[in-house]
């Protein structure tokens, strides 16, 4: 009984290491010693004298940290965290998630920070129990509403975003007194998704391919032996195809970082002019009048400064931030690291072998630009094709966004890949494997790629992942 026990073990063991194994292999991890490979303008912006002071007085209003009253234009009343930087710093500003212990360290999760750091008032509020010290900055949202029950209205879907904090209980925001939506409550009854921040890099580039371009690409890919179709989600308003945002629902930068002044960080802007509410506030008369217009400043908060001695002076925090982003150079590749050239090369071929391209286009061109030089007609090393795809039932969130239904996501650009931390929309995972893994499931467009991936051999399967973490 022993020996059969034994021969048993000895056979599972060899099996973990066969030609094909899922198991036998592991993610490199983030790329470090290569040193920080993103975050810097484009060449032709570094070049410009005037292009360079937008770009770093962009820089600096990304970083800065508002508050609700006093020179900044007025954070809250509602707000995830208090700066885009905070948020986006992975592995440089303009990134993704931030953690602890991790290269390059840049610190804890921000938002397990704000009441040691006394952004928000501890009293009056409470750090949810997804955001860890070491996780990723996250937003939530509740797909559904609620019944009068505490259960999700299947028929009633919501979606929108369910800010984290007040300004309640801080002495710039007296009066006003909100409560954090009850997130516990809607774990309870699983309807609680969530979504990490996009990183920013080669942002203009994205914003800079012509639609015409993005067409092109999409029918040459149709028809193909791997069951993917796609599609593009577009702005309701003239119709072009719209590419920021996990769900690819925004459609300029601009509105990006609007909409992001206005969600993330509670401040109303000239494209965004309200104090927004939770949308279950929106339904129930909105925001109570103690909590508006907290800065004084009247409505939008920030504005173009018609006194502005300089472009830059005079540009909105949100036009500041829209020049910063489409000023960003897409993240330059290792040739060696990991795993070495030859590792890596086959690991690019192989991408194409077994149908991650079809997604994840390895590059497009941008059309000319009026804004700098290196914007037009530029190869961007995206890897994306910018639609949207059905995901399958592992994925999905349940949450539409424009023409994006509850399983669909824009094919996420890879560039820049080697230095994340977390993966997926929603952050759940560190390790590429188990990000390529969940590509897999019942309606996914991407099953038979990810079932490819499971039929190389370790050594490719190694080559793969080198080439990804070379990104």
């Amino acid at each position: 009984m022993r020996t059969i026990k034994l021969v048993s073990v000895l056979a599972f063991l060899a099996a973990l290491c066969l030609p094909g194994s899922t198991f036998a292999q592991t993610d490199p991890g983030v790329r470090s010693s290569t040193g920080v490979n993103a975050g810097q303008p484009l060449a032709s912006v570094a070049a410009n004298t005037n292009d360079l002071a937008f770009f770093q007085t962009g820089f600096g209003q990304f970083n800065e940290h508002q508050t609700v009253t006093g020179n900044n234009p007025g954070l809250g009343p509602r707000f995830n965290m208090d700066s885009c930087g905070a948020c986006h710093s992975q592995p440089a500003p303009g990134g993704s998630s931030p953690a602890a212990l991790i290269f390059p360290k840049i610190a804890p999760n921000p938002q397990s920070q704000v009441i040691a750091n006394q952004i928000v008032n501890g009293s009056t509020n409470t750090i949810p129990y997804f955001v860890l010290l070491d996780g990723p900055v996250r937003e939530a949202r509740f797909p559904f509403f609620f019944n009068r029950f505490g259960e999700p209205n299947l028929n009633a879907p919501n979606g929108g975003v369910e800010d984290l904090f007040t300004v309640s209980g801080r002495s710039d925001a007296v009066g006003c007194g909100l409560t954090q939506p009850d997130f516990e409550a809607a774990r309870a009854v699983n309807n609680i998704i969530f979504r990490i921040p996009t990183p920013l890099f080669g942002a203009g580039l994205i914003a800079n391919i012509d639609d015409s371009t993005l067409l092109a690409n999409r029918s040459a890919q149709l028809h193909n032996r791997f069951g993917i179709s796609g599609a593009f989600n577009h702005n309701g308003n003239d119709g072009t195809i719209s590419r920021f945002g996990w769900k690819a629902q925004n459609k300029s930068l601009m509105i990006f970082a609007g909409e992001a002044y206005n969600v993330e960080m509670g401040i109303s802007n000239e494209l965004f002019t309200q104090d927004r509410p939770l949308p279950e506030e929106e339904l129930q008369g909105g925001l109570p009048g103690s909590c508006l217009n907290l800065s004084g400043k009247g409505y939008p908060e920030d504005v173009t400064h018609s006194g502005g001695t300089t472009a830059s002076t005079v540009t909105s925090d949100v036009g500041l931030f829209n020049v910063f982003i489409q000023f960003l150079d897409q993240p330059t590749a290792s040739t060696t690291l990991p795993g070495g050239a030859p590792s890596i090369s086959n690991g690019r071929a192989l991408f194409t072998h077994i149908g991650c391209a079809m997604c994840h286009t390895l590059s497009l061109t941008t059309q000319p630009s009026n804004l700098t030089p290196g914007l037009g007609n530029a190869i961007a090393n995206l890897f994306s094709d910018l639609e949207i795809h059905h995901m399958g039932v592992r994925l999905a969130d349940n949450v539409s966004q424009g023409g994006a239904g509850g399983d669909q996501f824009r094919t996420a650009p890879l560039w820049g890949l080697g230095q994340r931390i977390f993966f997926l929309h929603d952050g759940r995972t560190t390790d590429l494997l188990q990000a390529i893994q969940a590509h897999e499931s019942s309606g996914s467009e991407s099953t038979q790629v990810e079932e490819n991936f499971d039929l190389l051999t370790n050594s490719q399967k190694l080559d793969l992942l080198n080439f990804l973490r070379s990104l």
